[in-house]
């Protein structure tokens, strides 16, 4: 059974393997190089000081997938607006991790009376946008060409939801 619960600095090891394998095997995120621990530990600090939830899915003992919320733009009339993210472990995916993963964090927006839940998506990234549009997400923007990773130029979709 899978577990959904509020990250620990111990689970921050496991959150930066899932976090690397999508950077260096995937388009869901445009960062080029790994990141290191030190980088994920101060990641995990403003999320604290920003009172932005971070979420691990569990199973039997090991961190399978995580999200967040995190400041949509840093200007003040964005405050009640957040965009999120969800990560599963490859070998994890398509078995209900984020499925999990998604209402929890809505839910955890909700409760910090957050407007409007923004995810910017790679448009190609199929099962990520269904993922969202299960739950309410709707396509609000296409971006063509604003993102380049593996040697392409990506479009990125944003979706959103109004809590």
């Amino acid at each position: 059974m899978i577990n959904v619960r509020n990250a620990t600095e111990e689970d921050l090891p496991a959150m930066l393997e899932i976090y690397n394998e999508i950077i260096i095997n995937t388009m869901a995120v445009w960062h080029e190089q790994p990141h290191t621990i030190e980088m994920r530990e101060e990641w995990f600090s403003q999320k604290k000081e920003q009172g932005f939830p971070v979420l691990v899915a569990e199973l039997q003992g090991l961190v399978v997938g995580f999200s967040t919320i995190a400041t949509f733009r840093p200007w003040s009339g964005f405050r009640f607006t957040v965009e999120n993210s969800v990560y599963v472990r490859p070998e994890n995916r398509g078995q209900g991790v984020a499925k999990l993963l998604l209402p929890a964090l809505i839910d955890a927006a909700k409760q910090l009376n957050i407007h409007a839940i923004v995810a910017g998506i790679e448009a190609t990234n199929e099962v990520s946008i269904s993922l969202h549009e299960k739950f309410g997400f709707i396509e609000v923007a296409h971006f063509k060409e604003v993102g380049f990773k593996f040697g392409r130029w990506m479009d990125l979709k944003f979706l959103e939801l109004i809590l």
